[in-house]
């Protein structure tokens, strides 16, 4: 247990990040690797209150989830094959339709029902029902797999005016109607970009970027969006990290300030991101050479 003067020390080392962070758009992209890997009794419950605490202290979190170990679950229920190229799911009409169940109607309520439950104000969209993302079809290859196009940003807008926090599942939809799985963490590089976000926090299951895989030493603290493309390029990073490291770089390209990658599993971990002074997992920013005022 802490003493009273320590637990005021960590409020008095939370007040000036409260001060700075007050008023601005928070996205956070909860990856259901992060719910299903962390020790936690009741991880949900964990992550739901420090969405309540960032909106008590006058943050706007925009939560974008995935589910993609949930999902392979009822795959392999159905006796439907899972297949990856480059760490996204090839998406047939059976994959579909599985993927929307469980991402809109058992992910989503879930994430919901557990901040209401902390005291918070949550609301559950879905990118295709709701009409809020906008894709095109990535490739034939792939399926029924988008890439985002478009966002109803008036509608987050009129969510967050309404002092909700929004709860995204990404499925997105094109112009004729069709649903299409979308990569979660694309979606969360494309809401901060268009919601202006001050950070973009991925949460998954591991605690950053590394250069050797294999070494927990070779954690990389932060590195610009040049130097994870030369990552990328070089083949350190592979698998399905691609996505995820694709989607920093689009973030800050789209002018969001900090992208930070997070290890889900440990408790309250985007409370002590945002608000104390020892920074964890890996901060992507924008290169000097390339960095240009947000509009």
């Amino acid at each position: 247990m802490m003493s009273a003067n320590e637990t005021a020390a960590v409020l008095i080392e939370a007040l000036p990040y409260i001060q700075r962070f007050a008023g601005s758009t928070v996205v956070v992209k909860y990856g259901g690797n992060a719910l299903s890997g962390t020790t936690h009794t009741d991880p949900l419950k964990v992550f739901a209150e420090d969405m309540v605490f960032l909106a008590s202290v006058g943050i706007h979190p925009i939560v974008i989830h995935g589910g993609g170990p949930q999902i392979n679950a009822e795959l392999e229920r159905q006796g439907i094959e899972s297949k990856f190229v480059d760490g996204r799911r090839v998406t047939d009409a059976p994959t579909m339709k599985v993927v929307e169940e469980v991402l809109a109607n058992q992910v989503n309520p879930s994430i919901v029902e557990a901040i209401n439950s902390c005291g918070g104000k949550a609301r559950g969209l879905s990118g295709a029902k709701d009409g809020l993302i906008s894709v095109v079809q990535r490739n034939e290859s792939l399926g029924f797999v988008g890439d985002v196009i478009g966002i109803g940003s008036q509608t987050l807008a009129g969510v967050l005016s309404a002092g909700e926090i929004p709860v995204i599942a990404t499925v997105g939809v094109d112009s004729n109607g069709q649903t299409f799985n979308i990569n979660a963490d694309s979606v969360a590089a494309f809401v901060a970009g268009e919601m202006k976000a001050e950070k973009l926090l991925y949460l998954t299951d591991i605690e950053g970027l590394r250069r050797d895989v294999s070494r927990a030493d070779s954690l990389i603290s932060s590195l610009t969006d040049t130097e994870l493309n030369d990552l990328l390029s070089d083949g350190t990073i592979a698998g399905g990290m691609i996505p995820k490291a694709e989607s920093c770089m689009e973030a800050v390209g789209l002018g969001v300030p900090a992208v930070h990658i997070l290890d889900g599993r440990i408790a309250h971990v985007s409370i002590i991101e945002l608000f104390t002074d020892a920074g964890i997992g890996t901060m992507v920013t924008k290169s000097e050479s390339t960095k240009v005022a947000r509009s």
